[in-house]
């Protein structure tokens, strides 16, 4: 009894203590201390872009909210450079010139992440060696119904069905138009065009958005693989695909000015042998055709691994499961190309080893996206560094003799 008495009257006169000014000024000298140790903590882990913290602490932030609005507040913060500054020192090993343009390393950003050409150089400040943007259609149209994006976290993958969501070519040009001219930007600035949803002429609307951001774009695509556009994978058939390349080349050259813009052909991993044979051999025409291809846009299959319970939700499948299939459906289309084209590999890239095995494939240059929405911003620095280690490895002089030499 005796004893609780004392607990009693200890405890009473430390609350007294607490009313005094010195002890409150103490007291809130603690609490100062330890929010402002967090915000330099939290500070000085963004800055350096330390890879286990994104991990452990930001990306499941961004987790936490839906995947579309996480995507959303992504290019929100590279839009208003709330992303930390790649310090990534300059490498001949890794320069290239494909198609007549210069890129500083062969890692980029597949279309998909900034579709509306928003934050262009919060990207690049980012890391990115090129930016691709879109894909844009000409007219503007919502897309899909939402929900429309699902994350496969136990796969390191995503499933979407977005569907050209676009706010049309008018709006993104005038955003585009702000940014410094073709050949002296930080980095290089591709555009991805689309198609209506509606459209009754494919055609025109791939040669319109030529003729649209032509004059600004370092090099464009035509977009033809999307599984969420109802029959758009169906230009990928040789007689739609060579009335297409004319229209677009003719386009092209037809542009004021000398500014003449490289065009790439963007096509699914889902491809049969002999569609595969069909796009090359309209690849390989003399006369008019395109300078490159992108390989590969996400996947209608679903392979028997995968573990989570999205899975089944209808669109394209990108990520960890599709590495695999594009690395293959590149080896397969550098092969029946001869070499002729440049190849820009797309699909799983997660690591130096990844984008590596892809140029040996046959890739010049390597984009990604997915494996972002799992390690963001650092994963692009890591990347760079691990593909230049293999390099040195490996005896390259430079990436582009390793282009290829898993088909030779």
């Amino acid at each position: 009894m005796l004893q609780t008495l004392l607990l009693r009257s200890r405890a009473a006169a430390f609350v007294k203590s607490l009313r005094t000014p010195v002890l409150k000024k103490k007291v809130s000298d603690v609490i100062k201390l330890s929010i402002g140790g967090t915000v330099v903590f939290v500070g000085i882990n963004l800055y350096f872009k330390n890879e286990k913290f994104y991990d452990t602490w930001v990306m499941p932030i961004f987790h936490s909210v839906d995947p579309e609005t996480a995507h959303n507040l992504a290019v929100m913060a590279a839009k208003y450079n709330l992303v930390p500054e790649a310090k990534l020192k300059e490498s001949k090993l890794l320069e290239s010139r494909v198609v007549n343009l210069v890129f500083k390393t062969p890692v980029g950003l597949a279309a998909g992440f900034d579709k509306h050409g928003e934050a262009v150089e919060g990207l690049f400040r980012m890391g990115f060696s090129f930016v691709e943007v879109g894909s844009v259609t000409p007219l503007p149209q919502p897309g899909n119904p939402k929900p429309r994006v699902f994350r496969l976290k136990d796969d390191k993958a995503v499933i979407n069905r977005y569907g050209f969501n676009s706010v049309g070519h008018e709006v993104v040009h005038a955003r585009l138009s702000q940014l410094q001219p073709p050949g002296q930007r930080p980095g290089i600035l591709g555009i991805n065009l689309g198609k209506n949803k509606t459209s009754e002429d494919y055609v025109q609307d791939y040669t319109q958005g030529i003729a649209s951001f032509g004059p600004i774009a370092d090099y464009l695509v035509v977009n033809i693989s999307s599984p969420n556009t109802p029959g758009l994978r169906n230009l990928q058939h040789r007689g739609k695909l060579e009335k297409l390349v004319d229209a677009v080349v003719d386009a092209r050259d037809n542009l004021p000015g000398p500014h003449k813009p490289p065009i790439f052909l963007k096509i699914a991993p889902d491809l049969t042998d002999e569609d595969k044979l069909d796009i090359a051999a309209v690849v390989r025409r003399k006369g008019r055709q395109v300078d490159g291809l992108i390989i590969s846009n996400t996947t209608i299959s679903r392979p028997h691994t995968l573990q989570s319970a999205e899975c089944e939700e209808t669109g394209g499948l990108s990520g960890l499961p599709l590495r695999a299939l594009a690395t293959k459906t590149i080896k397969d289309m550098y092969q029946l190309v001869e070499g002729s084209v440049p190849i820009i590999g797309v699909g799983g890239i997660a690591s130096g080893q990844d984008a590596y095995d892809k140029i040996r494939a046959g890739a010049s240059l390597v984009q990604l996206y997915t494996a972002l929405i799992y390690h963001g911003p650092p994963l692009i620095t890591r990347i760079t560094r691990e593909l230049e280690e293999l390099l040195i490895r490996d005896g390259f002089k430079s990436v582009s003799e390793a282009v290829g030499v898993d088909c030779k």
